[in-house]
């Protein structure tokens, strides 16, 4: 009985706060399923405030499932440009040509069969259930986790173990608006329970909160530390282009236009002029000018004032300025 109080007031604050978000406008099942899919792939690793325009312009140019399976990887990954994990796009490609094949162009309602889905792990497969087919799963989201080791006052090691955040969250209760209390803790999270200055006199659970009663809102994580990793990377300049190559390489950008690069082990006295953080990854880049082209063949020569007109990362970009700067 606890637990349903918690879903009530939940879902009461949500239907008078919840955002008006693209993926949530009244549409066809069939509509909400893959508008579901599309966000819930753009969302991973990503803010919503940065998604939303790139999915309204997604959506536009690729308004459906088949539409998605057949289209184009330079149109794809234009629509995409500037997201990054570029991964995710080319994932979202592949689903969408594996439900067309194997499940009649339908995205399947299972557990097991989404998870088998490309860029679909127990997260993504979870937030889809919930949302698109109304299915009682909680997708644990850091949100969601957020509002949860608050309201739980989760600060051991042992305690912030996935795991255990799994086996907790069944505090939260289940509702028959499935769709809408997945959305609405991950909506609890995001506009309330936030890392930083919680908003707890606005929140439909705080008089249960230990976190609240304690009046300690400090977040104990799960530290993923980042791989230190070393580049030189290559710049050959002719009148005011640049030279590019296609990335065959390297795991991050793959397939993706970006400078000539090298990795380096462990090296000694390393006075990078860049750092990128990217994925797991920090990156230390130390920029090397060349002249002798003659070992590289590549068809792909930038002009740097013409930068919007190809498709490259945010990553090739953001050198480019970085060397006409300096």
């Amino acid at each position: 009985m606890k637990e349903q109080l918690i879903t009530k007031k939940i879902l009461n604050w949500y239907d008078l706060n919840k955002r008006s978000l693209p993926w949530r406008k009244n549409i066809s099942l069939q509509k909400r399923q893959y508008y579901t899919l599309v966000s819930e792939f753009m969302l991973q690793q990503t803010q919503v405030v940065t998604v939303i325009p790139y999915f309204d312009r997604f959506i536009k140019n690729i308004p459906s499932l088949k539409i998605l399976s057949k289209v184009q990887n330079k149109k794809l990954i234009k629509l995409w440009e500037g997201l990054g994990y570029y991964s995710r796009a080319r994932n979202l490609k592949k689903t969408a040509q594996v439900v067309v094949k194997n499940f009649n162009g339908k995205l399947p309602d299972n557990f097991e069969d989404l998870k088998s889905l490309p860029g679909i792990g127990n997260y993504t497969a979870s937030a889809i259930l919930a949302i698109a087919f109304n299915k009682q799963y909680i997708p644990l989201d850091g949100n969601i986790e957020r509002v949860l080791k608050r309201y739980l006052y989760l600060k051991k090691d042992k305690d912030i173990q996935k795991d255990n955040l799994i086996k907790k969250k069944s505090i939260f209760g289940i509702s028959s608006r499935s769709s809408d209390y997945a959305q609405a803790l991950m909506e609890l999270g995001a506009l309330i329970c936030k890392p930083k200055n919680p908003l707890c006199y606005q929140c439909p659970i705080s008089n249960k909160c230990k976190s609240f009663k304690k009046k300690d809102f400090d977040l104990k994580k799960n530290l993923k530390k980042n791989k230190d990793k070393y580049f030189i990377l290559k710049v050959y300049k002719k009148d005011q282009r640049y030279l590019l190559i296609r990335n065959t390489k390297f795991n991050f950008l793959k397939n993706l236009t970006i400078f000539p690069m090298e990795e380096l082990s462990k090296p000694k006295n390393f006075n990078e002029n860049l750092n990128f953080k990217m994925s797991n990854m920090n990156m230390n880049i130390k920029i090397q000018y060349l002249k002798d082209i003659r070992k590289i063949h590549s068809p792909y020569w930038v002009d740097k004032k013409k930068l919007n007109n190809y498709m490259l990362p945010s990553f090739t970009k953001k050198i480019v300025k970085y060397l006409e700067k300096n």
